[in-house]
């Protein structure tokens, strides 16, 4: 019954193309986003080059014939699109998108081939690639004109992990690397202290969790303390004075476990380069891969790359966006960002951020650019896209882009628009389409959106649509507990992180307290068609009781609710499924 129901689609979607194929006569809109139909920019124009066929001369070389370094920026790009297993998602897309003419930090990525070596050799760098990754720091260094731990001039970098397939939050991040107690001084009176020791501040907390494995929820204990103190609400309610505090803090942190924040920059890169290779066979990549069934890659590449300032002031910021609604496929922005912030805030989901929306009203010219690029972006990759992007001072960059999750209607849609817009053939557009899609339109919904509204207790951001009903718990290994025996959950978090990957795969539906529509939880519960709601301000947890109060009553570890991911809406008890209409 289920592969007729698969042919069945299969066959309707391509009845779809063949319909808008009739009814378009052989014609093709050219530009979708209804902003940009305002402009006078032409089909021809967005188009960008063709990826080239090989990298440059300035590739750096090891001991081998294959470079093992390779570079992206203005003074020139190495690798493109087409070198995913080499270079990883991230780096081939970094690549692709300097040479087609973003704004892009300049940087270099480390193989993929090396992170395999690494781990062959016993999780050590193979010989000459330090000396490689230390050649990368200094054409940086020409292009920004900064030094790495220079106080007078300091240049910040960013490491990121980056596999040939997306792996969303799976693998490890460090920001600001360079800072120093003596950098951090320097960055202060060439910007203003308030910026520089919130830097600081991350980097401590991101360096010690992700490398030295210090647990995060200690330096957030110390945060919380510290505004406590302070009298103050949000983290971006702190003095500078406070932030200085918040440091010191921090390092104790790191006394009481036995650790210490390096003082050398370059000792920090080495470490962090490490982290990022050995985040590769971590319990929450590997329960990744395993669930996605995703096999064959050599390892994780690294990206090394200058940082830019999202959280220089009002006027910087960072986001996250889909050039189409990854939930319904609708033709429309779908994004999310902060002001004041850098880019972890918005996928950790500590923060609720703003609608991509109202970035045009903030900081009109920002979002113009910014349209631009969504539009070059879909046509050079003929599929909608994930973005992130940073605005330092009012100017934007462009931190990544690829291929965005998507839900099962979604991917339909999608494709079908994308023919219909000439972007795509009909070959590709049902290519498109996977079985995992299809799978997802095959989920059950709820009988009646009606009956259930006296018992609704709350809402949040629809994040990822369907209906899911389950008992309630509040930890990834309950949700599993509950999967083995054959039980539906409901994973209750104040916010999710990687480590709940197999728990949220294991749950029905996810419901979080903080986040917004392109939180860890929603990009991953879209991915795997798994009803979600997201940044319930009304929702208060409590895990050490095993519980939460919403609408006025005070919920337990096992109790039933029902998850509306079309609406928002948590629903008490267990409301009735019917099958799906296809």
């Amino acid at each position: 019954m289920a592969i007729l129901r698969f042919s069945a689609t299969i066959m309707a979607v391509a009845a779809l193309l063949s319909t808008a194929s009739a009814s378009l006569g052989g014609t093709h809109a050219t530009l979708r986003h209804p902003a940009l139909r305002r402009s006078q920019l032409t089909a021809s124009s967005l188009r960008a080059p063709a990826p080239s066929a090989a990298p440059s001369n300035l590739a750096l070389r090891g001991g081998g014939d294959e470079p093992r370094v390779y570079h992206f920026g203005k003074a020139g790009t190495d690798g493109d699109s087409s070198m995913r297993d080499l270079l990883g998602g991230k780096g081939s897309n970094l690549a692709e998108m300097s040479k087609i003419g973003l704004s892009v930090p300049p940087g270099f990525t480390i193989t993929t081939q090396v992170c395999h070596d690494y781990n062959a050799a016993g999780k050590k760098l193979p010989t000459g690639v330090w000396d490689d990754v230390l050649s990368g720091v200094k054409k940086i260094e020409r292009q920004m004109e900064m030094e790495f731990g220079n106080p007078d001039k300091p240049l910040l970098v960013s490491v990121r992990s980056g596999a040939a397939k997306s792996m969303p939050g799976m693998m490890d991040t460090v920001l600001n690397l360079g800072l120093t107690d003596a950098v951090v001084k320097g960055l202060a009176a060439k910007t203003n202290p308030r910026f520089a020791y919130d830097s600081y501040r991350r980097l401590l907390d991101m360096f010690g969790d992700v490398v030295l494995g210090v647990h995060h929820s200690l330096f957030e204990q110390a945060m919380e303390d510290l505004k406590e103190a302070k009298g103050v609400e949000e983290d971006s309610d702190l003095t500078a004075e406070d932030l200085m505090e918040l440091c010191e803090a921090y390092k104790a942190v790191y006394k009481t476990q036995g650790k210490e924040f390096p003082q050398d920059p370059k000792k920090q890169l080495e470490l962090a380069i490490d982290a990022v290779f050995d985040s590769w066979d971590s319990d929450r990549a590997v329960s990744y891969r395993n669930i996605n069934h995703i096999t064959g890659l050599l390892g994780t590449a690294v990206t090394v790359q200058s940082m830019v300032f999202g959280n220089l002031g009002p006027t910087s910021g960072t986001g996250v966006l889909f050039s189409r609604d990854p939930s319904t496929g609708e033709n429309k922005l779908y994004g999310e960002y902060l002001i004041d912030a850098q880019g972890e805030d918005v996928v950790a989901g500590i923060r609720t951020p703003n609608v991509i929306a109202v970035l045009e009203q903030e900081m009109p010219k920002a979002y113009a650019e910014l349209l631009s690029n969504v539009e070059k972006l879909e046509m050079h990759y003929k599929d909608m896209q994930d973005i992130e992007f940073t605005i330092q001072d009012h100017k934007l960059f462009m931190l990544q882009c690829r291929s965005g999750k998507r839900t099962g209607p979604a991917a339909v849609r999608i494709a079908v628009d994308l023919f219909k817009e000439g972007v795509v053939s009909k070959d590709e557009a049902i290519m498109m389409v996977e079985g995992g899609h299809l799978d997802q339109l095959l989920h059950p919904q709820f009988q009646s959106d009606t009956n259930y509204q006296g018992a609704v207790i709350g809402k949040g951001l629809p994040a990822s649509p369907g209906a899911a009903v389950g008992q309630i718990v509040f930890s990834p290994e309950e949700a599993e507990a509950f999967k083995a025996q054959g039980g539906a959950a409901i994973l209750v978090r104040a916010e999710t992180s990687p480590e709940d990957v197999a728990g949220m795969h294991a749950a029905e539906g996810i419901i979080t307290q903080r986040g917004g529509m392109t939180s860890h939880a929603a990009v991953v519960a879209r991915g795997w068609g798994k009803t979600c709601v997201c940044g319930c301000a009304e929702l208060h947890v409590d895990d050490a009781k095993k519980e939460f109060t919403m609408g006025g009553k005070t919920f337990k570890s096992g109790d039933w609710i029902s998850v509306n991911g079309n609406t928002g809406q948590i629903i008490e008890g267990r409301e009735p499924l019917s099958p799906p209409t296809i």
